[in-house]
C-alpha cells in the first residue's frame, strides 16, 4: 500500500494544521525533551502547514536509524505488526480523524501514528528498543500469554511511557502525545505515576477505551532496554521456543 497524497482535500489539510498546532503548543513544558527535539529535527517534512508526505518523511528516518514508514489500513493483526518492526518498518494509517472526533479516536489514525511515534525513532536508543522489542516479541507470537505480557510493555512505554527529565515528569508515549485529553490529564491530580516496575502491570488488564489512570516512569531511554532484558530473563527464560 501506499500514501495517496492527491487524496487528501482543503479540510483534510486544514484538520492536520489545527490538530498538530495545538498539540505542539500544549505540549512544550510536557513533552520529553527528546522528543521535542527529534519533531525539530523533522520540520521540514513533518509540520503544522501540510499533512507530511510519507516519502519525503522516509528519507529522513532511514537516514537516522534505519526506519521506514509501511502504509496500512488499520489495526494490523500482532503476528504483522511485530513482523513490520523487527524490519524497522512501522505501520501507519493514511486516513485522517474527521472535526466530529478531534479530541478522542478509540482507533489510531494518521496523527496519532505520525505526529505521536514518528519523531522518536529519530532518537538512537529509542528506536533501537522499539527495534530489539519487536525481534523478542516476533518470537513469541505463538504463546498467547506471553503475548498479552508483550503488548502490556509495548501499553506502557510505546504508547504510554513517561520519562523523569531534570527532575520533572514528561511525555514520550504516542498515546498521550498525540491526545490533547490524554496530555492534560496525566498531570492532573487523578492520575497516578509510579516508578517503572514490570511486576506492577505486566500481568494485569488494561482498557483503550478510557483515559488511562497509572503511569509508569523510566529515567532515561537506555533504561528501556534494561527493563526488556529484565523481563525476557524473569518472564521468558522458562518458555520453549516451538520446535522450526
Amino acid at each position: 500500500m501506499k500514501q495517496i497524497y492527491t487524496a487528501y482535500v482543503n479540510e483534510d489539510q486544514a484538520i492536520w494544521t489545527y490538530l498538530f498546532e495545538r498539540q505542539e503548543k500544549l505540549l512544550v513544558d510536557k513533552a520529553s525533551n527528546e522528543y521535542l527535539n527529534c519533531l525539530k529535527r523533522l520540520e521540514p517534512v513533518l509540520n503544522k502547514h501540510k499533512i507530511p508526505n510519507f516519502e519525503q518523511l522516509n528519507e529522513y528516518l532511514y537516514k537516522a536509524n534505519g526506519w521506514v514508514i509501511e502504509v496500512v489500513e488499520g489495526l494490523i493483526e500482532p503476528n504483522e505488526f511485530f513482523n513490520l518492526l523487527s524490519q524497522k518498518r512501522f505501520p501507519a494509517s493514511t486516513w485522517l480523524r474527521d472535526k466530529a472526533h478531534l479530541d478522542y479516536l478509540q482507533e489510531p489514525d494518521m496523527f496519532h501514528d505520525i505526529f505521536g511515534h514518528i519523531p522518536l525513532l529519530m532518537n538512537t536508543p529509542f528506536s533501537q528498543y522499539v527495534f530489539e522489542y519487536a525481534q523478542l516479541a516476533k518470537c513469541h507470537t505463538h504463546n498467547e500469554m506471553i503475548l498479552k505480557q508483550m503488548q502490556r510493555l509495548y501499553w506502557f512505554t510505546i504508547e504510554f511511557g513517561v520519562i523523569k527529565e531534570l527532575g520533572q515528569t514528561r511525555i514520550y508515549g504516542a498515546g498521550i502525545l498525540s491526545s490533547i485529553e490524554e496530555s492534560k490529564f496525566i498531570f492532573s491530580e487523578k492520575a497516578h505515576i509510579y516508578p517503572f516496575h514490570l511486576d506492577d502491570f505486566i500481568m494485569k488488564e488494561y482498557r483503550i477505551d478510557i483515559l488511562q489512570e497509572n503511569y509508569y516512569q523510566i529515567n532515561s531511554f537506555t533504561d528501556l532496554w534494561e527493563h526488556l532484558k529484565e523481563y525476557e530473563r524473569l518472564y521468558l527464560n522458562h518458555v520453549v521456543a516451538p520446535t522450526p
